[in-house]
């Protein structure tokens, strides 16, 4: 007997052992170096304040637009233009960050598995930095001076600000539909393009929730370094996802079918950042794409003045290509790759079967085929379309349509004449607000930015949809969607007024998941026969996504079983 103790006692010892070698190795593994900045000339920066929503630090100034877009200059070195942009939107960054800590709140609930991704997520990003420049590495540094101190608790600010521009790409790969975006973008040029010049427009679908897109930053920067250029961002955020530098080369980044990764490398956002701030063509695009190893799937849209077209920068963790239209005065930019090196790839065949990244495609050619020649108001109707295919009314939200009414922003180019259009909330929906990148770096020091620095005559007025009773449905549907989705997975005493659940049919009636969200609801107060009509119902609409439909057909087949 003792003999056997001893055993479980040495094997206890040794699980202790490799336990607190482990805890130590995990503490040393996931600690982060701070940039290390010399000479300090930020020490004695204040930020003041020049009116409602009006600041400025240096030469640095932050304003708050009529059109309720938020307008960033910042300039200098990396460091500098950090601590300036933490400085002038640290109200913003803590509402930022607290938009984005609900989300994920709501999309893991649960506090034990929150902490355990806390853990994951530190552990996976341990070589994050290895993969990010010194000069981003000190701009996020320069921000993070000047975040919330409310979140200290998942990782120090650096850590998390560092940590924050990975979460794109973590999250597009493990994401738990098809595509965690629908992002679509396109580009005309020479006999396509009204005047011969080159345009590009895109609708940027990510989607944290409401509260994350409301407060819309257009950025423009001036580095020591590199070209001027401008960004749509949010606040703590470096990275690119749509942009034009004063050479007037654009960068817009899609989202394509990626794998689940097994180690960190660069953000794809910082990628195209670097290529926005150091590349004047689409030869110097492509160098530079070529240096950095990224970890999802990605296209990176490249339109460039000089070069008077566009091409798609198609980029994975393994290989990377090229597409270009040659034969064309076109691109479409969706979600899957077009080009030779991965078009009969099996995966992204599999992406285009089952995501609606083909449909839209196809959609957005078909709007193309319809205007001989686009100018720029065109582009924002075509990224406003909420029809599917051959005009078909496929319900609002649907990811198959173009405009789903989920968009951070849409964005339109003229690299050209230096135009860029920003759409105002909510969506694409409201206003393009016009900007004018040589008139704005030209006047960024002596501005009177008390005044507004967009160019008014070429506004695009908000979206007619914006004042149609379709759109208060779109509002009551969005109300009932949530309430449904409460009720269905928080509150099993609650039930479904009848009412309530006409006029959620009636606020969205061709979208298919109106029905399978009600199917979802009769399930969990365990009423068959209403849940397998509903999810008929959504069987006969256009569902988004083939893993969609399969997935309403087993909850039916799965009903018929049990009953």
């Amino acid at each position: 007997m003792k003999k056997i103790i001893k055993i479980i006692l040495k094997s206890l010892l040794v699980l202790a052992c490799l336990l607190i070698i482990f805890i130590i190795y995990f503490i040393f593994a996931v600690q982060i170096e701070i940039p290390k900045i010399d000479n300090d000339t930020t020490l004695t920066w204040k930020r003041d304040s020049l009116g409602i929503e009006t600041y400025k630090v240096q030469n640095n100034w932050l304003r708050h637009s009529k059109s309720g877009l938020w307008e960033l200059y910042v300039e200098g070195d990396a460091y500098e233009r950090g601590v300036a942009n933490g400085m002038l939107t640290k109200e913003l960054h803590a509402y930022q960050e607290e938009a984005f800590f609900k989300q994920i709140q709501l999309l893991v609930p649960n506090l034990n598995y929150l902490k355990f991704l806390k853990y994951f997520v530190g552990y996976f990003n341990r070589h994050l930095p290895n993969h990010i420049t010194q000069e981003y590495k000190e701009e996020i540094y320069g921000i993070s001076k000047f975040a919330s101190n409310k979140y200290d608790f998942i990782a120090p600010k650096y850590h998390r600000i560092l940590n924050y521009h990975g979460a794109h790409d973590i999250g597009h790969a493990l994401q738990d539909k098809n595509m965690t975006v629908g992002c679509t973008s396109f580009s005309v040029w020479d006999k396509k393009s009204e005047d011969g010049k080159l345009l590009v427009g895109r609708n940027f679908d990510f989607y944290s929730g409401d509260d994350f897109a409301k407060n819309k930053i257009v950025q423009f920067t001036n580095p020591t370094t590199g070209y001027k250029f401008a960004t749509v961002t949010w606040s703590g955020f470096i990275g690119a996802c749509s942009g034009m530098n004063e050479k007037g080369l654009t960068v817009t980044i899609n989202a394509a079918k990626s794998s689940i990764p097994t180690d960190v490398a660069t953000p794809i956002a910082l990628l195209a950042r670097e290529i926005l701030q150091y590349a004047k063509n689409i030869n110097e695009a492509i160098e530079i794409a070529k240096k950095r190893k990224v970890f999802v799937s990605e296209s990176i849209l490249i339109g460039s003045a000089s070069d008077n077209k566009t091409i798609s920068i198609e980029k994975s963790p393994e290989a990377m290509d090229v597409f270009e239209t040659p034969n064309s005065t076109q691109i479409v930019c969706p979600n899957h790759y077009q080009g030779n090196e991965f078009k009969n790839n099996i995966a992204n065949l599999t992406n285009q079967i089952e995501s609606s990244s083909l449909y839209r495609q196809i959609r957005l050619e078909q709007l193309l085929v319809q205007h001989p020649t686009v100018n720029y108001t065109q582009v924002a109707e075509i990224l406003r379309n909420q029809k599917g295919l051959n005009n078909r009314n496929i319900g609002m939200t649907n990811e198959k349509n173009l405009n789903q009414l989920l968009a951070h922003h849409g964005i339109i180019f003229k690299p050209q004449d230096k135009l860029m259009w920003v759409s105002a909330n909510p969506f694409q929906c409201g206003e393009f607000i016009c900007y004018n990148l040589d008139s704005v770096f030209a006047k960024a020091k002596t501005h009177d930015i008390s005044k507004e620095i967009n160019i008014k005559h070429y506004t695009i007025p908000a979206d007619a949809f914006l004042s149609s009773r379709a759109y208060q449905q779109f509002i009551i549907y969005k109300a009932l969607k949530s309430y449904i989705e409460f009720l269905t997975k928080k509150s099993e005493k609650i039930l479904l007024d009848k009412k309530f659940e006409t006029a959620f049919v009636q606020s969205n009636p061709e979208n298919y998941y109106t029905y399978e969200l009600l199917g979802n609801y009769f399930v969990s107060r365990h009423q068959y026969q209403n849940a397998t009509h509903y999810y008929q119902q959504a069987l006969s609409k256009e569902v988004a996504t083939l893993k969609e439909r399969r997935q309403i057909e087993e909850k039916i087949s799965k009903i018929a079983q049990n009953l």
